[in-house]
């Protein structure tokens, strides 16, 4: 079954602080892949997989391209491609990580990045802005600051106005349209996760539900149990128990789940060069093979 890829054409966003316009690109900030036919109320989303730099970005960058990439969640996007021939939707951002950070909540802004402060609230004082890890990252994926100049708000609005809020919007209307077509919506948020940091005996997968409140257990149970069979060592929400879209778009109540999935780089990708190893072939393949056994499992018959 081959997927329908449905592009995000040109940007005109409207904001309070005027209009930002941006042509058709060849790369847009996101892309949205349709199955031809439907057959589960799954959506695999993956916002941390954008390998496109902005100009703008490398301009005022006091870092090399490399290690902007660290920040990204490499081939991500690619490691669940297959799940669209299983009958789920995709959702892959094509904007790097490091220009915006779409598993952030748009208020997390680092005061200390601007020439003028935000709007104060809890969120510019979270955990994640203290580590340099908002919505507008102040550091890349290996420590270091970014960039040479403080950024204007007018700058941070604009990314948050072409990428932020579209892709949300994009997200919120799929697991919509997914609930009214099956009754529930099942939001797998894939991302990867470094081997450096997590120690000799780190987990190859690590999924987080909030400790329940996100996903259905079920789902968890299933997603836990085929990866085991397939070989994998994986842990539930330690050290990740699911970020900013797993906590907003998780509602089991309201028959949304969200479940995210964190892969060890090491098993897929040279984490030095960040170059693509033999393990990627059969990560990709068992990432298929997990689409299929939540596909298989008829989530929409047993969350309802």
């Amino acid at each position: 079954m081959e997927p329908t890829d449905h592009r995000q054409g040109a940007l005109s966003v409207a904001t309070e602080s005027g209009v930002f316009h941006e042509q058709a690109a060849a790369e847009p900030p996101f892309v949205v892949i349709e199955p031809l036919r439907r057959t589960a109320p799954l959506i695999f989303a993956s916002p941390h997989s954008g390998r496109r730099y902005p100009p703008e970005l490398l301009a005022d960058a006091r870092v090399g391209l490399l290690s902007l990439r660290r920040s990204e969640d490499a081939y991500v996007d690619e490691l669940f491609a297959g799940a669209a021939a299983h009958g789920a939707t995709l959702l892959t951002a094509t904007i790097a990580r490091a220009y915006v950070d779409l598993n952030r909540d748009p208020g997390e802004l680092d005061p200390d990045m601007f020439d003028e402060r935000p709007p104060s609230s809890v969120l510019t004082a979270s955990a994640r802005v203290q580590a340099g890890l908002g919505a507008i990252p102040r550091v890349c994926g290996d420590g270091q600051n970014i960039y040479r100049r403080k950024l204007s708000l007018h700058e941070a609005e604009k990314r948050l106005a072409m990428v932020h809020r579209p892709y949300h919007a994009t997200l919120q209307r799929l697991l919509g349209e997914t609930r009214e077509q099956f009754g529930c919506a099942v939001l797998i948020d894939c991302h990867s996760m470094p081997n450096s940091s997590r120690g000799a005996h780190a987990p190859d997968i690590v999924l987080g539900d909030r400790f329940g409140a996100s996903c259905h257990p079920s789902v968890t149970a299933l997603a836990e149990a085929r990866l085991r069979r397939l070989g994998y060592r994986v842990a539930r929400n330690t050290p990740f128990a699911g970020g900013h879209i797993t906590q907003s778009y998780g509602r089991p109540m309201s028959h949304v789940h969200a479940l995210q999935i964190e892969i060890n780089r090491a098993l897929y990708v040279d984490e030095r060069t960040l170059e693509r190893t033999n393990g990627h072939t059969r990560v990709r393949a068992d990432m298929s093979r997990l689409a299929e056994a939540l596909n298989a499992a008829s989530l929409h018959q047993s969350l309802v």
